[in-house]
C-alpha cells in the first residue's frame, strides 16, 4: 500500500499502528512514477545501473511485496543501513523472500542477464539509482566503466559498512584493471568458499 502511494508521487510522512488499525500520512511532492505494467508475479525485473550508466532490468525472484522498490528512499531515511550495507529492519521483505535470500535462490535469474550480456559472473553489484547515489562521486564514475557482476566483491571481503563496501569494490577494480581473468577467477572461488562454508548471505 505504501509503495503504491509513493509510486503515485506521494511521500510517506508517518505511519503507525493504533490498535489494530494502520494509519499513514502522505504528502504529494512529485509527478507519479506509476509503472504502465506493474509486476505481481514471482519473477521481477528491477531497474539497475549498468555499464556506461545505462539503466537495465535485472531479473530476480520476488523477495519483497509489489511496489516495494518505490519505498527505498523512505526505508533508508527511517531505518538507515545495518552491518553489511543492507537496509536495517526492512519490512518490505516477505517471509518467503528471506528464505530465498538465505539460499541465494533470488539471485539465480540474473544468469539471464549474464547470457544477454548486461552482466558478467564476477563484478561490482548492479545498484538501484537510490543506492548508487550513496557512493562517492569518484567510485560512481569509475564503476560504470565496467559490467556489473552476479558475484560481487562483497562476498569475498564481507565488509560491514558502506565505506568498507566501497573500499572493497575499489580494490577489486584495481586488481581487475591489471589482471582481468585472474582476478575474476580468484574472486569467484573466494566468494564460493565464503558462501558455502562461512554462510555469507544477503539479508
Amino acid at each position: 500500500m505504501l509503495g503504491r502511494l509513493c509510486s503515485c508521487g506521494y511521500k510517506v510522512v508517518e505511519e503507525r499502528f493504533i490498535g489494530n488499525e494502520f494509519y499513514f500520512v502522505g504528502r504529494k511532492f512529485e509527478k507519479p512514477q506509476y509503472p504502465s505494467d506493474p509486476s505481481y508475479g514471482p519473477l521481477v525485473r528491477l531497474k539497475r545501473i549498468g555499464k556506461g550508466g545505462k539503466v537495465f532490468g535485472v531479473y530476480k525472484m520476488r523477495t519483497m511485496h509489489p511496489f516495494a522498490e518505490y519505498l527505498q528512499q523512505y526505508v533508508y531515511e527511517k531505518y538507515h543501513l545495518q552491518s553489511g550495507g543492507k537496509f536495517k529492519d526492512d519490512f518490505r521483505v516477505t517471509t518467503l523472500g528471506r528464505f530465498m535470500r538465505k539460499l541465494w535462490l533470488d539471485e539465480l535469474p540474473m544468469l539471464l542477464n549474464v547470457l544477454k550480456g548486461d552482466m558478467k559472473i564476477v563484478g561490482v553489484r548492479p545498484l538501484s539509482n537510490q543506492y548508487f547515489g550513496l557512493y562517492s562521486e569518484e567510485l560512481r564514475n569509475r564503476r560504470i566503466k565496467y559490467k556489473p557482476g552476479l558475484v560481487p566483491p562483497f562476498y569475498v571481503d564481507l565488509p560491514k559498512t558502506l565505506e568498507e563496501i566501497q573500499a572493497s569494490e575499489s580494490r577489486y577494480l584495481d586488481e581487475y584493471d591489471k589482471h582481468p581473468l585472474k582476478t575474476d577467477v580468484k574472486y569467484f572461488f573466494s566468494a564460493f568458499h565464503n558462501i558455502v562454508f562461512k554462510k555469507a548471505r544477503s539479508n
